[in-house]
């Protein structure tokens, strides 16, 4: 019996690694729910991202850090930043190794491991955190070389390349996620993708038309085909049916660009690096054929710090020890399967910070705010009434027994962009 096992496995060896799911994490740039088609945006079309919602999961109530660094810190640890120390964007460059878990506990569990975009606001190099293969870019909307610049650099496995004048780097990231899915079709993969979409500044597409007034337009329009054209590649390779892929926006939708990225003809709340509704509040989306109920709707309550919890149960990891972790298991909702959904999301930018329930919301300064009519607006509550009453009181206790307050503080200029700065004399 055993050598026919082993026969088999040598034969088709996709065959045994298909108990484990591939799992392809898309987090595109500064993309909020007001840019993408599905979640209702009057101005932007992207029909490769709403047919993923159509064969999977769409979530509207995501929500992570309000800023790149913080934001892909909580996704990697799985801790929020009074825990892992990422409270602005200077920090996370600095955060102990340890917290970076995501990549080790899919690499423990027999997965190859790529991660192929956006890694600058992180520690060291991926190849230091458990990713077998990598390319990353330096900074963020990295796109073309610009005129009478120096060439963008970017380092593939620890080598010093530059961006040839005739290259388009979200080409070259998405070719390079390809290449990785090909050479490892035949076992588990995991697959970070930080994109360079839609962060600016915006340059032009190589599909962008002569003297195109809408980047944005243009650049939303590009990031949906490389989705497109990944989703036809898993097809080819008879890959689609147990791969897990996640698209996911890595915060609110950037400044300047909010009074574009209505929805229903409505201005949201927030935007990117604000604790408003918008600042934190993104789009996610959840397609696997193999488990995934198609055209579901989801509006739990989720932040990233989920996701590690989640792929850990899914590649049946086990969590490091002695670390507390505040993430969910999404895997019930994942598979629409009856789940205890969480009661509350927590926040955190700089010194601020909020806990979230599906109505209301209580911040650090002990404002309460009615949510009722989020994500267009949120009302000060000034007299409470009985149920707000209520409501102050169960998220109170939330923070009490978070307390924010006594774990890591932050040391920065109070923005969550940057580190404190001494004032020059």
């Amino acid at each position: 019996m055993k050598n026919l096992l082993l026969f088999l496995f040598a034969l088709c060896p996709s065959l045994f690694a298909a108990a484990k799911p591939n799992v392809i994490f898309i987090l595109a740039d500064d993309l909020g729910i007001g840019n993408v088609g599905c979640y209702g945006s009057d101005r932007y079309k992207t029909p490769h991202i709403d047919k993923l919602a159509t064969e999977g999961v769409r979530f509207t109530q995501c929500f992570t850090a309000a800023l790149c660094g913080p934001s892909r810190a909580l996704i990697m640890s799985g801790r929020y930043a009074f825990r892992n120390g990422a409270t602005n964007q200077d920090a996370c460059t600095n955060l102990d190794p340890k917290e970076i878990v995501l990549p080790s506990l899919f690499k423990a569990a027999g997965y190859a491991t790529a991660c192929i975009g956006k890694w600058g606001q992180l520690p060291g190099e991926p190849g230091d955190h458990g990713f077998d293969d990598w390319l990353r870019f330096n900074g963020s909307g990295v796109y073309f070389n610009a005129k009478d610049v120096k060439p963008e650099r970017y380092s593939l496995n620890g080598d010093d390349q530059k961006l040839r004048d005739d290259e388009y780097m979200p080409d070259l990231c998405q070719g390079r996620v390809m290449k990785f899915i090909r050479q490892h079709r035949d076992e588990p993969f995991f697959v970070y993708y930080p994109m360079s979409h839609v962060h600016g500044e915006l340059m032009r597409t190589p599909d962008s038309a002569k003297g195109s007034n809408d980047l944005m337009a243009d650049n939303i329009a590009y990031m949906d085909k490389l989705v497109g054209q990944l989703i036809a590649e898993l097809e080819t390779l008879k890959l689609r049916e147990n791969t897990l892929v996640i698209f996911m926006g890595d915060n609110g939708t950037g400044k300047g660009m909010t009074d574009r990225a209505t929805i229903g003809g409505k201005v949201l709340s927030g935007m990117k690096g604000t604790m408003l509704e918008c600042g934190g509040l993104v789009p996610m989306i959840a397609s696997w054929p193999a488990k995934a109920p198609a055209g579901r709707v989801c509006a739990d309550l989720i932040d990233s710090s989920d996701f590690v919890t989640t792929f850990a149960e899914l590649a049946g990891a086990k969590l490091p020890v002695g670390m507390v972790f505040d993430g969910h298991s999404l895997v019930p909702q994942l598979q629409g399967q009856p789940s205890k959904p969480r009661a509350w999301v927590f926040n955190q930018l700089a010194r601020m910070w909020y806990v979230r329930e599906a109505q209301w919301k209580l911040n650090e300064k002990g404002e309460l705010f009615d949510m009722s009519k989020a994500p267009f607006t949120e009302n000060l509550v000034i007299t409470d009434t009985e149920t707000s009453q209520a409501a102050r009181k169960r998220l109170q206790a939330v923070l009490f027994e978070l307390n924010p307050g006594g774990g890591i503080l932050d040391q920065g200029d109070g923005t969550g962009r940057h580190a404190h700065k001494p004032k020059r004399k």
